[in-house]
């Protein structure tokens, strides 16, 4: 796995990453906390180093379990953590309380630093800096609770706004497959230096390819009306008949890691055969494939927006 800076920091990280939000989060099935300690020590052992959390995920168990497995480990990884929605699952994107949360955080994750810490989908006040909040985290950067701060956002248009109007280190942006407008905004990002980590890079699942018209949905999954699984059905065929493969999950990730401005990309994990499969997998595609899928998104989706 290729490494690269992460965030302006002195550290390299893998471009794979680990979405920690399934960690004993029963939004995503069922985990237990040894299972979940087990599958993150599994991942170090196996290169991959840089791990996004938020204090929301499984009510603070992301954290928790995340901070037992690298207990001893520190060094080797790099931990990204997240602002603004809280354990207990009330909001508060207060710049007073800014200090206390990465405090909640770094006590659940039992270390005395974060590598990042990002806001997590704030207002258009925040992202256009008409707040005091990058001030703030700036300062917490110069205490040294944190290595490096930024946001995480899901569109072109706030992507644009933050980096015309604020000065952040690391930017968690919506981007795959079916999420292609942020990437007219990765050069600018690149030039200003800033660390793109993408999220939700399988589409929740629909970019593996296992699912289809007639799948069921529970949990968080179950969002999505008869309508929108039926097209998103509809585009995973096109994706097949693009990739010549059913497995899509080369494909997808190879198409987000070919946009050298990705830092990273961080699919969540919840087994160890998924584990297995990002570790081992071969994540290149060729520029007609890649090509295609661009062609695919601006004729199908651009101007019909998919909902999340």
């Amino acid at each position: 796995m290729k490494s690269v800076i992460y965030a302006k920091t002195n550290k390299t990280i893998h471009r794979i990453g680990f979405g920690a939000w399934q960690l004993n989060n029963p939004l995503w099935g069922s985990m237990s906390e040894d299972e979940g300690i087990q599958l993150v020590q599994t991942a170090i052992a196996s290169g991959i180093n840089f791990f996004d959390t938020a204090p929301g995920y499984g009510n603070g168990m992301s954290e928790t379990i995340l901070g037992i497995a690298i207990q001893g480990r520190r060094e080797q990884v790099v931990i990204n953590t997240k602002l603004g929605h809280l354990a207990d699952g009330t909001s508060d994107f207060s710049v007073e309380s800014l200090e206390s949360q990465i405090l909640a955080s770094l006590k659940r994750m039992q270390i005395t630093y974060l590598d990042s810490a990002i806001l997590h989908n704030p207002s258009h006040d925040i992202l256009s800096g008409k707040t005091a909040h990058f001030q703030q985290l700036n300062q917490l950067k110069q205490k040294g609770l944190i290595r490096a701060y930024g946001v995480s956002i899901d569109t072109y248009e706030e992507l644009m706004t933050v980096l015309n109007h604020v000065k952040v280190d690391v930017i968690e942006i919506l981007f795959n497959v079916f999420f292609q407008g942020p990437a007219q905004g990765f050069q600018l990002a690149k030039e200003k230096g800033v660390s793109l980590v993408a999220k939700v890079p399988l589409d929740s699942g629909w970019l593996t390819g296992k699912y289809n018209q007639d799948s069921i949905f529970t949990g968080i999954r179950n969002r999505w009306s008869k309508d929108v699984i039926k097209r998103r059905a509809d585009l995973i065929e096109d994706v097949k008949q693009i990739t010549q493969q059913n497995n899509l999950i080369g494909p997808a990730i190879g198409f987000i890691l070919s946009f050298p401005e990705i830092t990273a990309v961080i699919p969540g994990i919840q087994s160890l055969d998924q584990l297995k499969t990002f570790v081992e997998g071969d994540f290149t595609i060729s520029e007609t494939v890649k090509q295609k899928l661009i062609t695919l998104y601006q004729q199908k989706i651009q101007s019909n927006s998919l909902p999340w």
